[in-house]
């Protein structure tokens, strides 16, 4: 689990960056459920490790387990 400081701190950055203060090349994509900053799915918004908890409750729809 990600530090709630870390996810924080990402979110004054890109306030930061929208208003043109802080270069937006250093912004992180984090995943909004753990605040993951690796293994981001840009699709889903959120980190592998989420993805596939997600994928196997069934709260994401239209995902399914491959089976072949």
């Amino acid at each position: 689990m990600a530090k709630v400081s870390s996810v924080d701190k990402e979110l004054k950055r890109r306030v930061k960056a929208a208003k043109g203060k802080f270069s937006t090349v250093k912004l992180r994509n984090r995943c909004s459920l753990c605040g993951r900053p690796r293994g981001f799915f840009r699709l889903f918004g959120i980190c592998r490790l989420c993805l596939r908890k997600s994928a196997s409750e069934g709260k994401l729809p239209g995902v399914n387990k491959a089976s072949w």
